[in-house]
């Protein structure tokens, strides 16, 4: 098990906008943001203090969940490979990788190489996927995806380790004696889980270096956080795991426009004292999502987060 994180801080990272536009979550200003506008959030990133950006992944959306989805889905290797090389600091996640849709070996060889030309920065969050026909139409096996990922954390261990020739032999995947370089740079890259259901919690609990929550109240996260450590207790995993949490939406300061009724405002000491919180329950890291009505609203309120907020959170 790999810890990428120091121990004991409450730390802080975010899901890139632009890159995924989500009727749930994105802002309006997204549907015509550029390349560089990605760029320079993901600066403002680096220079923050941010632990890490993350990209999420979709092959193909179909019609019928279109609306609510959209069809706005980078890639997630490219894209931060892309962000990569335009930054130095922050760790670059997948938040989460449908890696049921592709080989291992083809993870492991875009990933490792993510890795290598990052100088050892990726963290690899994976989740099973919903989208039934996006499975079907690549071949992959939806029904079964449950299966399918529980073996592939397992081949990806091997085939993002050290060696060579990584060796894996399953129910599913087997392979051994295909040597692949470049390595990762990490000896061993974390892999994180995401979900909140209780197959992804059992998971995260025997398989992984991560837990990444999808859409836990604040409430909730106690007992899920207590269900994982005991799971983990269970499977005789005696490695610590990197708990996660998204917070509600933030905007810091007063704002001067509605930015909805759960997210948090206000002066930076108040905002401070809430994600503690987080912190006292358990979590190491949270993902952030700011409140902007631009690109530079949102830097603005990532600097100010990182100057005013990040330093009264330990």
């Amino acid at each position: 098990m790999v810890r990428v994180l120091p121990e004991g801080r409450l730390v802080y990272g975010m899901q890139l906008p632009i890159q995924s536009q989500s009727a749930i979550y994105a802002e309006s200003w997204e549907a015509s943001a550029t390349p560089d506008d990605l760029a320079e959030i993901a600066r403002t990133a680096d220079r923050g203090g941010f632990a890490y950006i993350a990209g999420c992944d979709h092959v193909a959306i179909p019609r019928r969940l279109a609306d609510g989805m959209s069809t706005v889905w980078y890639d997630p290797v490219a894209t931060l490979s892309f962000l990569a090389g335009i930054t130095t600091r922050v760790r670059l996640m997948s938040h989460v990788a449908v890696v049921g849709l592709r080989h291992p070996l083809i993870t492991a060889k875009q990933y490792a190489t993510l890795d290598h030309l990052s100088g050892g920065r990726l963290i690899l969050g994976v989740g099973a996927g919903h989208v039934q026909e996006e499975f079907e139409a690549v071949g992959a096996d939806f029904a079964g995806r449950g299966g399918v990922l529980n073996e592939t954390i397992d081949a990806l261990k091997a085939a993002l380790g050290p060696d060579e020739y990584p060796e894996h032999h399953g129910e599913r995947f087997d392979f051994s004696g295909l040597g692949q370089l470049p390595r990762p740079a990490q000896e061993r890259v974390p892999i994180w889980v995401g979900g909140s259901s209780p197959a992804a919690v059992r998971r995260a609990a025997e398989r992984a270096d991560g837990w990444l929550p999808q859409g836990d109240p604040r409430s909730e996260l106690p007992a899920q956080i207590a269900k994982l450590k005991g799971l983990r207790e269970a499977a005789g995993v005696q490695e610590p795991i990197t708990v996660g949490a998204i917070t509600e939406p933030l905007y810091v300061g007063e704002p001067d426009w509605s930015t909805g009724r759960r997210t948090l405002t206000g002066k930076p000491d108040a905002l401070a004292a809430s994600l503690r919180a987080y912190g006292e329950m358990g979590v190491d890291q949270i993902q952030i999502r700011f409140r902007s009505r631009s690109r530079s609203e949102l830097t603005d309120q990532m600097a100010a987060f990182a100057a005013d907020v990040a330093p009264h959170l330990n």
